[in-house]
């Protein structure tokens, strides 16, 4: 009788912890298998990736038209004037061209990324009647100070760079010249601060005009307009060939 009830004991105690013992190693085996499944999944994916990287880096490669010297004809040209300096870091998203002109020193920057934000925003506005996307036109900002070594301050000029020419928007007078070209957080934030002078557009007419001709004398006319949304766009370019390049390296180590 004693024997009887000790059995049935043990076997209660027993089932249970059987049970629990099953129920902690099915579900390990059943992770283990997906996620070999998942990293199965991953390298197919991944490699897919790879290839069309590499598609269209040879494509970007293939279309890239270049001078006998490696770079744009529109390049070469501009650079043979010798009259601006290009300040170009790979890797960087701004471009900045410099010039003296008579104890003037005139700094011209845009940057690449500005190329995709007008391409969105026009996106839509640019359908033709036949409902087709037309290539939306190009239009940079375009930031420009002009320092002298006979006085202090510098003139700030906001332009927009659009259809072969420069439109100004603003012009701000800075009483220190490192306002106008220093890049700190300081510096843009005094910047904010100051009275930057009114819209561009609300001059006398006569002053726009004589504004116009002070820039032009200066080298920002027709001409750097046309060089600079070319630019841009070469500049984008070579910037997402690299992208491509070096995303395709990290996908495949």
């Amino acid at each position: 009788m004693f024997a009887s009830t000790t059995v049935r004991a043990i076997s209660r105690t027993l089932r249970p912890l059987s049970a629990r013992a099953i129920a902690a190693i099915r579900p390990t085996a059943a992770r283990t298998f997906v996620s070999s499944a998942r990293r199965f999944e991953a390298t197919a994916v991944s490699q897919q990736l790879l290839e069309k990287l590499h598609q269209e880096l040879n494509h970007e490669i293939s279309t890239s038209e270049t001078g006998t010297e490696g770079q744009p004809e529109f390049l070469t040209a501009f650079k043979q004037q010798g009259v601006w300096e290009i300040n170009d870091v790979p890797g960087n998203d701004e471009v900045l061209l410099t010039r003296k002109f008579g104890n003037e020193t005139i700094r011209v920057m845009f940057s690449v990324a500005d190329l995709h934000d007008y391409e969105e925003d026009d996106m839509e506005s640019q359908a033709n009647e036949q409902g087709e996307e037309e290539e939306p036109p190009i239009e940079l900002r375009v930031s420009v100070s002009i320092t002298k070594t006979s006085a202090p301050g510098a003139l700030s000029v906001d332009l927009y760079c659009a259809e072969g020419a420069f439109h100004t928007a603003n012009i701000t007078f800075y009483k220190s010249s490192k306002m106008s070209t220093e890049l700190t957080m300081e510096s843009d934030f005094a910047r904010r601060t100051l009275y930057s002078g009114p819209p561009f557009e609300t001059l006398d007419v006569t002053l726009q005009g004589n504004f116009e001709a002070f820039l032009q004398e200066r080298g920002l006319d027709s001409s750097l307009a046309e060089f600079v949304a070319e630019y841009a766009q070469f500049k984008e370019q070579e910037e997402y060939v690299e992208w491509l390049d070096s995303v395709g390296k990290f996908v495949e180590s």
